[in-house]
């Protein structure tokens, strides 16, 4: 089956546990900060767990365009989007994670937990590991050669842009 750019963000979303969510603040400035993936769902729909009461909240009460980045050293993600505070109960328990104990120590019936939800809008990706990887350094080494771009806009496998 071929790698279409949508299959392959959400799968490079998926291997991801962490992103960094950037809000705008009330003075305008951007501000990132990081925040545990609960899931991600093809459709382009990003779930974080988030304190109801953070600044974050109050940003995206504000101004709910956001910016979602992931990355390690070979895989870069960036998605834009919609985010939304959801108060709701039984997706928390169905999304819920031991390990957010740490931020939450009434667990998932915290008073103080919500959900907050991204609806994905655009989404791109720069994938240079594995085999793509070392097509990519093929690519790079024949543009610094030839003095051109590496030739890898049209390779799904390690770069594309989706509409969700």
């Amino acid at each position: 089956m071929a790698t279409t750019p949508d299959i392959k963000l959400h799968e490079l979303v998926e291997s991801f546990g962490l992103a960094m969510l950037v809000t705008h603040t009330a003075e305008g400035q951007m501000r990132a900060r990081p925040m545990a993936l609960a899931k991600a769902y093809e459709n382009g729909s990003l779930w974080f767990a988030t304190d109801k009461h953070s600044a974050k909240v109050e940003e995206i009460e504000q101004e709910s365009h956001v910016a979602i980045t992931m990355q390690d050293k070979t895989r870069f993600v960036s998605i834009s989007g919609v985010a939304t505070l959801r108060d709701d109960r039984a997706k928390l328990a169905e999304l819920w994670k031991t390990e957010w104990k740490v931020w939450f120590p009434g667990g998932k019936d915290d008073p103080n937990i919500a959900l907050l939800e991204v609806s994905g809008t655009r989404g791109e990706y720069w994938d240079n590991s594995g085999l793509s990887g070392l097509k990519y350094l093929i690519e790079a080494g024949k543009a610094l050669l030839s003095g051109t771009r590496p030739e890898i806009e049209n390779d799904p496998k390690i770069h594309g842009k989706v509409s969700m």
